[in-house]
């Protein structure tokens, strides 16, 4: 008797990816007998982030989440400030901003990029303006020249929310490094992990100081241990937002394999990019758009569909197959606490088409081998639906 043949393995959205250091930076972590933060691990990371974004100052934290609630502290936004942002981001964006009584302020997409669009902007400034937060979406710039030529003209901070953003860039400038703050994510499903984790980098000098301060508690530590007081004391506004020692030791295991892991990244975007080219040409979808001057990272491989049913129905039939797909944002401005908290520029026609017909595709390094079968079924998927 013939046994049943085996299921095919699930091919997940995500797999964090090890690079083989992360235990032994940790178990160096221990014998140094520093777990705490801002230990020998920490100052690696930091070394290695603010060479690779020209960062004034990098200051690793819990989250993504954290940076961006350190940014709004530092500009000291009172309630009823507003900062300009895409209301197409996670709520982290909005929330850092919220929690210090501001009033984020939502401007529409441009439909190639799915980026704030700058040409928006301008009219969206109003008197209790104070910062425009953009957001790199998948790796990919936003029209950084513009957004500071504005920001300049009426005395705005410009923080970005580079959580997708590391080894990407604008016109040779790498993100993070543009604006006046930003943050970044080493979030298990960004390109560089630490499981949980992120970063502010600073990039004036009059905010290093105070970064500093309000990231320790509201205290100048720092300054005492570099021996520039004899004792340390609370001096500020601030929280404890430092990751510990073993998340800084497994992030910076993966530091020294962040040009390799981005080469790999890299190869599986073009070939999902070489697949999707046809199905294009056929109007079954539409790829992502990079332009020329802006080099991604290949955070994510997305695909816009033709309409919402017809993403419901592709992420049905892939996850049939055993092959995880996810459409991602449901707009901020649309949200129980969006229409609480925020008000929106203008209409958000391609932010709400859009959020109906985005699909994110498996992307993790080890997925190669499997990206034929990834292929195949997406094809069939997608031409099914066509005739439906």
């Amino acid at each position: 008797m013939n046994a049943a043949p085996h299921p095919l393995p699930s091919i997940p959205f995500n797999k964090p990816y090890l690079t083989g250091g992360e235990v032994g930076n940790i178990l160096q972590a221990r014998d140094n007998g520093h777990l705490s933060g801002d230990g020998p691990f920490t100052r690696q990371c930091h070394h290695w982030l603010e060479q690779a974004t020209g960062a004034r100052k990098a200051l690793l934290t819990q989250s993504c989440t954290a940076a961006l609630e350190l940014a709004a502290l530092l500009l000291d936004l009172a309630p009823g400030d507003e900062v300009i942002m895409p209301s197409f981001t996670f709520v982290s964006t909005a929330n850092a901003f919220v929690l210090r009584g501001a009033v984020p302020v939502f401007v529409d997409i441009r439909p190639d990029t799915l980026n704030l669009d700058e040409r928006l902007v301008e009219a969206a400034i109003g008197p209790r303006t104070r910062a425009i937060c953009v957001v790199h979406y998948a790796g990919v710039s936003c029209e950084m020249d513009e957004i500071l030529r504005i920001a300049r003209k009426h005395g705005l901070a410009v923080i970005e929310d580079a959580a997708q953003g590391i080894q990407a860039s604008y016109r040779g400038r790498p993100l993070g490094g543009i604006g006046d703050l930003a943050a970044l994510s080493f979030h298990e499903t960004k390109n560089v992990i630490s499981g949980e984790g992120g970063c502010l980098l600073v990039n004036r000098d009059d905010l290093v100081e105070r970064a500093e301060i309000i990231r320790e508690k509201g205290t100048n530590r720092s300054r005492f241990f570099r021996g520039q007081v004899d004792k340390y004391t609370w001096v500020d506004v601030g929280s404890s937002y430092l990751p510990s020692e073993l998340t800084a030791a497994f992030l910076a295991a993966q530091l020294d394999e962040a040009d390799a892991i981005n080469r790999r990244r890299l190869a599986i975007w073009e070939r999902y990019h070489a697949w999707a080219a046809a199905l294009e040409r056929d109007g079954l979808v539409r790829r992502p758009v990079v332009p020329a001057h802006v080099e991604h990272n290949a955070h994510m491989y997305y695909l816009l569909l033709p309409s919402l049913a017809a993403r419901t129905a592709f992420i049905e039939r892939m996850r049939g197959e055993g092959i995880g797909v996810v459409f991602h944002y449901i707009p901020l401005h649309s949200s129980p606490a969006g229409l609480r908290f925020t008000r929106a520029h203008g209409e958000l026609r391609v932010t709400d088409d859009v959020s109906d017909r985005l699909v994110r595709m498996p992307l993790w390094l080890g997925l190669e081998d499997h990206l034929p079968r990834v292929f195949e079924a997406a094809e069939r998927a997608l031409r099914a639906l066509s005739v439906a």
